[in-house]
């Protein structure tokens, strides 16, 4: 099924993409549970307050079928009141223990958000007592995983429109500050000027506001072996220079401003003032030939309509660079889920930091972006990719050689 538009549910839970949802994946219903604003996916999920006064612990439970129902405590019982179904109110502990085998009578099959092992820890919001405890009482809890994909990582027309313009903007900004290091290292007339990777951390973020642009943290401009840390940050006080000869990344990311935009998110690799050396030309074509095998991955899944894991992509791409024999030095996932966070709330293609079994699903974004790292420098490549129904495509430019500056 397709699942509803952010646009239909953020300010609005949709009960009926909900259910039927619930009916597709076999579960009796999909509990709920917040205190102190510990899971802010059902916040958003259920179209709840993200700022209210939570002192007191609540149950929301969506069935299969039928009226959902609340478990509010008394002094805060009109928590829920936005959202449909019958309440129940307690007080004592007993009260709340009592109000749980009530309000779940005759489900069995619960998704919760947790994941077994923690597994998939970015949706392990319910903590270990309360699983516990319903476990206790005869029901089995199972991951909300993908049901949060669903209704998370799921993007609007207009969201993947907003993505356009981002990566329409930041291909240009990073064409140009290519050319702002070949013109200030080697300018047609008088004396190279100095230049440090802070210095064009800056010039890509003023390009980036001129175009109406939004980003967390970064850019990232790494020279040399800064390259290898691959979460470098140079800072007005920690910057190294660029000269002629080095080896240069850039990591760009922004969205638009307005409304419920998503990020664009790209990583290129050069060289200045030179052609690149036999291991930086092996170690970047190992890289990108590990990215198109994960992009040829998700565009053949999709094409013969099989649904394919956020695993299976790093597989792919991993594959490749532990046959090259740089195992070793591909130190992260593969990709990340975009989303209006830089990392969304979908699935990553990984099977190294985690073992990621959601899906990858029709309508949502992510990044394919292998790497090595080697001591002295290090490559990633970084694109973005976009799915639809039958089709899976890279949205910006495709890195093919070495930037030669």
């Amino acid at each position: 099924m397709v699942p509803p538009r952010p646009s239909e549910y953020h300010a609005r839970m949709n009960l009926e993409a909900i259910q039927a949802a619930l009916v597709e994946a076999g579960h009796d219903g999909w509990l709920f549970y917040d205190h102190h604003h510990r899971d802010p996916i059902g916040t958003r999920i259920l179209g709840l307050d993200e700022k209210a006064h939570i002192t007191r612990r609540w149950y929301y439970f969506i069935p299969a079928t039928g009226e959902p129902r609340k478990l509010v405590h008394r002094i805060e019982q009109g928590r829920l009141d936005s959202l449909p179904g019958t309440k129940g109110l307690y007080s004592s502990w007993q009260e709340l223990a009592a109000g749980l085998e009530l309000m779940l009578k005759g489900a069995h099959t619960l998704a919760m958000q947790y994941s077994p092992n923690n597994a998939i820890m970015y949706v392990s919001m319910v903590d270990a007592g309360t699983i516990e405890f319903l476990r206790g009482i005869g029901k089995q809890i199972v991951s909300s995983a993908d049901l949060v994909s669903q209704f998370e990582a799921v993007l609007s027309a207009e969201q993947i429109a907003s993505h356009a313009v981002a990566q329409k903007a930041i291909d240009t900004i990073l064409e140009e500050a290519w050319r702002k290091i070949g013109r200030t290292l080697r300018p047609a007339s008088g004396k190279p000027a100095e230049l440090t990777e802070f210095d064009m951390v800056a010039f890509l973020s003023d390009a980036m506001r001129c175009e109406g642009l939004v980003w967390e943290n970064g850019p990232n401009v790494s020279a040399n072996a800064n390259c290898s840390d691959s979460h470098y940050e140079p800072t007005k006080d920690h910057t190294s220079p660029i000269r002629n000869g080095d080896f240069i990344l850039i990591d760009i990311w922004g969205k638009c401003e307005t409304g419920d935009s998503i990020f664009y998110d790209i990583t290129w690799t050069g060289v200045v003032g030179r052609e690149p050396t036999p291991r930086e030309q092996l170690v970047f074509e190992t890289v990108r030939n590990a990215r198109d095998a994960a992009i040829s991955a998700v565009e053949t899944a999709f094409a013969e309509g099989r649904p394919i894991h956020g695993f299976e992509a790093d597989d792919a791409a991993r594959a490749v660079i532990q046959q090259a024999g740089f195992g070793q030095y591909f130190t992260h996932r593969t990709g990340h889920n975009i989303a209006q966070e830089i990392h969304g709330p979908g699935a990553h293609l990984d099977n190294l930091e985690t073992h990621d079994v959601r899906l990858l699903l029709p309508n949502t974004c992510f990044s394919v972006e292998p790497g090595i790292y080697l001591p002295e420098f290090g490559v990633r490549s970084e694109i973005d990719m976009l799915t639809a129904p039958g089709k899976a495509w890279v949205t910006g430019k495709i890195q093919r050689e070495l930037v030669r500056i």
